[in-house]
């Protein structure tokens, strides 16, 4: 799926593709691919993503005097140190992010409104001998899992709306429309502690994990992206489609996904929902 922005151009701007064969002498089969666009209302394009071999990132960048972009740029390539590898740990991707946080910091020290970004998205990597994603997040950019047929979101927003939803002031189809549905409360830099919240999920074939930034979601709800998850099984078409979809059917800001699909065939009587961790086995930091 491709269209067209103002003035016909495609849509999305970049895409990528690739497979991870081998990681350290071991087979890894996945395959993913990533996408991004400006969008129709933006004048930068301020995400960035990352995906090599074992990282698979998203980050939304945001901040005064046009910051946003190398915020995002920053973190990405901080996390790409951990590429490659199937041994990073919990305290790995934390150290990481804070080396991030005060890089981004010394950007824009003194100004009034400093730049941060998102960040969120999986490692793959191994605890003894088992398979897992390491997810993270800051912000709100998600992370989903596609298993046996269903969508589940393992990260949580980190955002006004997301509050007001657990205080059971709004719903969730009125925080798609609220005023403050753009405002996080947590993020790699912006003056804010970079607080990551940590999970360790069991990896299984036939695993897919899709990444993006609110520009997708802010435009596509869940029904959405599980429907276009069921219908393109590749990578690096799904990762496109989203996108795309997401421009056209407005494009208000940067939208950016990265897929990532492990091969082979799912373990019988695999459910998503008894892998992800509870609120009490995440590791917050």
């Amino acid at each position: 799926m491709t269209g067209a922005a103002g003035g016909g151009r495609p849509v999305p701007e970049s895409v990528g593709v690739g497979r991870t064969a081998v990681v350290e002498g071991a087979p890894a089969d996945l395959t993913w691919g990533w996408a991004t666009d400006t969008g129709r209302r933006r004048e930068r394009n301020e995400d960035a993503v990352l995906a090599d071999r074992t990282v698979f990132l998203v980050a939304d960048g945001m901040g005064g005097h046009s910051r946003g972009d190398v915020a995002s740029r920053t973190v990405l390539t901080a996390m790409a140190a951990l590429a490659g590898r199937t041994d990073a740990t919990v305290q790995d991707c934390v150290e990481v992010v804070r080396t991030a946080a005060t890089a981004i910091a010394d950007l824009g020290a003194g100004d009034r409104r400093p730049a941060g970004t998102t960040l969120s998205g999986a490692l793959v990597t191994c605890s003894g001998d088992a398979p897992y994603w390491l997810v993270v997040n800051i912000g709100d950019s998600r992370t989903y899992l596609w298993r046996s047929g269903r969508l589940e979101q393992i990260t949580v927003d980190h955002s006004a709306v997301r509050e007001l939803i657990d205080a059971g002031e709004i719903t969730a189809a009125e925080a798609r429309t609220h005023p403050e549905r753009n405002v996080i409360t947590r993020a790699v830099g912006s003056g804010l502690e970079p607080r990551a919240d940590v999970w360790m999920v069991p990896r299984h074939p036939g695993d897919v994990l899709v990444v993006c930034t609110d520009g997708v979601t802010g435009e596509l709800d869940d029904h959405s992206v599980s429907d276009l998850v069921r219908r393109t099984p590749d990578p690096g078409a799904l990762a496109l489609a989203l996108v795309a979809m997401a421009v056209g059917a407005g494009g208000r800001d940067n939208a950016s996904a990265v897929v990532v699909a492990v091969s082979g065939t799912p373990p019988a009587e695999c459910d998503v929902t008894e892998d992800l961790p509870r609120p009490d086995q995440e590791y917050r930091r």
